[in-house]
């Protein structure tokens, strides 16, 4: 039997979409769009129907044997299907189509390798790759004995081999936990800075293909990598910025998500994700022009359900120009944004993203007339920073008169920690003690 394990990227390939009724219905475009950012040649796309998956093939000896004829018809070098199969299957398979077989995880698992550039991402892809292998050593071997897991009278060279290559992927697993700790510390340690500094972290997640690093570069003034295609961005982002009407944030880019993704890739990926379970706001980007927008936003969701993100969700529709929707604001409740529609591409809706991001994080955005000395620079500094000053005048004393639009609890924030006397900022004045007596009567109560 050949070898069909060491292949090139840009192999001739044929796809095949199984339709199980117990199982979920899968998207067959996104599965082309996967194969292609595989650098496959795609020579033809086979579509099955089953009541459930066959415990050999996972579809029916029949199709396989017509999937087989196209293969020798086609010169095809690879079978893709979209669906998770066992390692049993992937062998059966392919000692019937005699060419290499590969599952909807591995084709993922070869995009990742394909994108990964960081040092951790590298790690990550390469830890879930092996634990992938582990399962599937004996594919690709050659010769009967290779073939053999062991037993009495069955031991020998193939035992010798496999038990090796199982003990050195033991080893190499272990070392890339080891590694990936390490590296999870370090960004620990930059995490609990940014806490200890009251610096919020934004968080950006979506379907991947969504607009996410688009919109992460439009925001951050960057250059992180973006493109119309699936996992064009796979390691994480962060980027400080000053965010209007908030101050110094933290903004997060991380991989995007597709629908049926394994619970190792969700596991191998976990130092990926913390910034997301760590977010002290998530930006779920969607894209509205997609028609598969409810299955994509479900899919998103179930990963954070399964890693744990309990973290306020502002819904970012990102592609309005696609879509043809127009730019607002929606409320799920009385001052609380649910969903911003946007584009990142055109820059319509930006700037109701930042007035929603604002009343998540810092509440209901109030009109301030404030009365600053001329001492006070600094705070008008501050205010000028935020862009949340609507006009300004000075009157004949010298004072400074400004007119703000800010959450109560930034701009309360800001006048304590310039030190400054409340009885002299008129605006501010009257807000504080309304605050205090709000404060009393809530703890009588």
């Amino acid at each position: 039997m050949e070898n069909f394990e060491q292949r090139q990227h840009g192999e001739r390939a044929i796809l095949v979409s199984v339709c199980v009724q117990l199982l979920d219905d899968l998207d067959a475009e996104e599965f082309r769009l996967l194969a292609q950012s595989a650098g496959a040649e795609i020579l033809e796309h086979v579509s099955v129907q089953r009541q459930k998956p066959d415990p050999k093939f996972f579809i029916g000896s029949g199709k396989v044997e017509e999937i087989a004829e196209l293969v020798r018809a086609l010169d095809a070098e690879l079978v893709i299907f979209d669906h998770s199969l066992s390692p049993a299957q992937e062998r059966n398979l392919e000692k019937v189509l005699k060419c290499r077989v590969i599952d909807r995880t591995g084709l993922i698992l070869d995009i990742f390798a394909l994108r990964a550039r960081t040092h951790e991402g590298k790690l990550q892809v390469e830890l879930a790759q092996l634990k992938h292998l582990s399962t599937r050593l004996i594919r690709g071997f050659t010769g009967n004995l290779e073939q053999q897991k062991g037993g009495i009278g069955l031991r020998g060279p193939g035992e010798s081999q496999l038990e090796t290559d199982r003990r050195l992927i033991r080893v190499r697993i272990t070392q890339l936990k080891d590694k990936l700790i390490k590296v999870q510390q370090t960004r620990l340690q930059g995490r609990a800075a940014r806490q200890k500094a009251a610096i919020p972290t934004i968080s950006l997640v979506g379907y991947t293909n969504a607009g996410k690093s688009t919109l992460f570069n439009i925001l951050a003034k960057s250059d992180v990598y973006a493109a119309d295609q699936l996992f064009a961005t796979l390691d994480p982002t962060l980027r400080r910025l000053e965010w209007d009407g908030i101050g110094t944030v933290v903004l997060a880019d991380t991989v995007g998500f597709v629908r049926n993704l394994q619970h190792d890739l969700v596991e191998s990926f976990k130092a990926t994700l913390e910034e997301t379970l760590e977010a002290t706001l998530l930006l779920h980007v969607v894209d509205s022009s997609s028609p598969n927008m409810p299955e994509q936003i479900e899919a998103v969701e179930s990963v954070l359900k399964e890693i744990g993100a309990d973290a306020p969700i502002l819904h970012v529709y990102n592609k309005i120009d696609l879509s043809g929707d127009t730019a607002k604001i929606t409320y799920k409740a009385p001052e609380l944004p649910d969903r911003v529609y946007l584009s990142a591409h055109s820059g319509q809706g930006l700037d109701l993203l930042s007035q929603a991001v604002q009343q998540c994080l810092m509440g209901q955005l109030q009109q301030f007339d404030l009365v600053l000395k001329p001492a006070y620079g600094k705070l008008r500094t501050q205010l000028y920073t935020l862009n949340v000053i609507q006009s300004e005048h000075y009157d004949d004393e010298g004072d400074l008169h400004l007119s703000v639009c800010i959450a109560p609890h930034k701009l309360e924030q800001l006048i304590k920690q310039a030190h400054l006397p409340l009885d002299e900022i008129v605006g501010a004045k009257s807000f504080l003690f309304h605050r205090v007596l709000e404060e009393f009567e809530s703890k009588q109560e």
